[in-house]
């Protein structure tokens, strides 16, 4: 699918409407059926664009994935639904009315910032890509306060506009995953360039990123949806050397105070294991003081802590059992307590979770859950056994 303009057509978007939840099994009767009276090459875009559509529900919701338009860089690459919508209400608190989105990519976060009710400029220098953020103005109704512009992101002037938002290009058709800052497209000293002339910006980069590649001018913020981690954002124009660590839905935000590293004591009866976000941000210490919590090792996020609290950062287990890490002795206790279903997780242990599980419950018989920690307790590998605390999750600072 190199070309959108059939899709718009009258024809195109009929097409749309009939394979609308097309199954995968049945795509070939469908094309067979519909090739007698559609083009070939506009029935196969059709049902590849409905193909898009199913796989973008997950970040976008049904009701607008099923009016977008994709590509499918775009469906990998784009801002999830509810992430957009935080930074865009972020914008908007800050008084930004209008923001220049470089390298918008199929619009997802121009989509954000228009139900806001902030002005966007969106530029893609990828025909394509550019032309899916136009139709999805126009699908959804923003075309009004989303103007989309094929051109170059370094050659677009961005002075008329309160604030910048930029999402370089982090994949490589030859090396995938991009880990090198300056080998964004464009690079983050660009963009940070950029950031800096502007009132306002926002750059948003992975997640993995170093915090001493964070400019000093700029906030950090990483971003969890649901308990995974989807990006960070260099925020300019706030609080220059803040850090933060805000969970979605909600939002739940947990401010970094520069504390420094928790105590290590011994494993108490709770063990709690911090959001990716919390742990991305260098925050644990944080968590750790809300929870009068310790840590079970130096170089390991899990916090231990004798009383059971509510906390939104933080998932907690009640632990049974603490062993050095040892399979027939771990299969033992399985077979004792009658369970039937292994969660293994790890941090700290070169263990793979599904090769402990097939060693120490080969033959899963009894009907008890249990949650077995891969890790180092004061330096040496052991096994913490126990289960989900109930009530973990409850209001925190935000």
């Amino acid at each position: 699918m190199n070309d959108l303009a059939p899709l718009l057509t009258p024809e195109g978007r009929a097409l749309l409407d009939s394979v609308r939840g097309t199954a995968p099994a049945d795509e070939l009767a469908v094309a067979t059926r519909l090739r007698r009276e559609h083009p070939a090459e506009l029935v196969s875009a059709a049902l590849g664009q409905a193909r898009l559509r199913q796989r973008a529900v997950a970040k976008f919701g049904a009701e607008d994935a099923g009016r977008m338009f994709f590509t499918p860089n775009g469906v990998e690459q784009s801002t999830r639904a509810s992430v957009a919508t935080y930074r865009a209400e972020r914008f908007r608190a800050m008084g930004v009315t209008s923001v220049a989105d470089l390298c918008c990519g199929i619009g997802g976060d121009a989509i954000a910032l228009a139900r806001a009710g902030i002005r966007v400029l969106a530029v893609d220098r990828d025909p394509l890509t550019a032309a899916a953020a136009r139709a999805n103005a126009d699908a959804l109704g923003l075309a009004d306060l989303i103007e989309v512009r094929e051109a170059d992101v370094t050659e677009v002037d961005t002075a008329a506009y309160d604030a910048v938002f930029v999402d370089p290009a982090r994949r490589s058709t030859k090396r995938g995953r991009i880990f090198d800052p300056e080998a964004y497209s464009p690079p983050l000293s660009w963009a940070v360039q950029t950031a800096l002339r502007a009132p306002h910006a926002a750059l948003k980069v992975a997640p993995g990123i170093p915090h001493e590649a964070v400019p000093e001018e700029a906030e950090a913020e990483w971003i969890s949806d649901g308990g995974d981690v989807k990006e960070a954002v260099l925020w300019f124009g706030g609080t220059p050397g803040a850090v933060r660590a805000t969970l979605l839905p909600g939002p739940r935000t947990l401010l970094g105070r520069g504390l420094p590293d928790p105590e290590v004591r011994p494993v108490g009866r709770y063990l709690y294991e911090p959001d990716g976000a919390v742990i991305r941000a260098h925050l644990v210490a944080e968590a750790a003081e809300e929870l009068d919590g310790g840590l079970i090792d130096p170089t390991i996020a899990y916090v231990t802590a004798d009383a059971l609290r509510a906390t939104p950062y933080a998932t907690a287990y009640e632990i049974t059992d603490q062993l050095p890490f040892n399979v027939k002795k771990l299969k033992a206790l399985l077979r004792e307590r009658e369970v039937g279903i292994l969660t293994v997780k790890k941090r700290g242990s070169a263990v793979e979770p599904e090769e402990l599980r097939r060693k120490a419950l080969p033959k899963p018989q009894g009907t008890n859950a249990v949650t077995v920690f891969l890790t180092r307790v004061a330096g040496a590998p052991t096994m913490l056994v126990g289960a989900p605390a109930r009530a973990v999750t409850g209001a925190g600072p935000s």
